[in-house]
């Protein structure tokens, strides 16, 4: 498994996704109570990036139509969308903030 710096864990402030773009696929960092998450920032159901929506209980909310995303499952809280998004694997080494996008949990 290959990890790649996404950022710096200090410029993460909690409950704020910050997007990234690691080998061409959109990543949404996000920094919880719980820890630090990685999800495809592109919503299953539409095309919308989910860094531009909140947080809040370890949910991402897509902006555009509301569906939330489970932050740990990928999976969605309810319609319009049906489908999970990429959950990818993030370790924490000092300040960096690595995450592995050709592995998804």
């Amino acid at each position: 498994m290959t990890y790649l710096r996404a950022c710096s864990l200090s410029v993460l402030q909690e409950d704020v996704p910050k997007r990234v773009e690691l080998n061409g696929v959109p990543v949404a960092i996000v920094r919880t109570d719980e820890g630090v998450f990685a999800v495809n920032d592109i919503c299953s159901h539409a095309n919308v990036s989910l860094s531009e929506g909140e947080v809040e209980d370890c949910m991402i909310e897509c902006w555009l139509h509301g569906s939330s995303f489970d932050l740990r499952t990928g999976k969605p809280s309810g319609l319009p969308a049906t489908k999970p998004v990429a959950v990818y694997p993030v370790k924490i080494e000092g300040d960096d903030v690595l995450v592995s996008v050709n592995q998804e949990s």
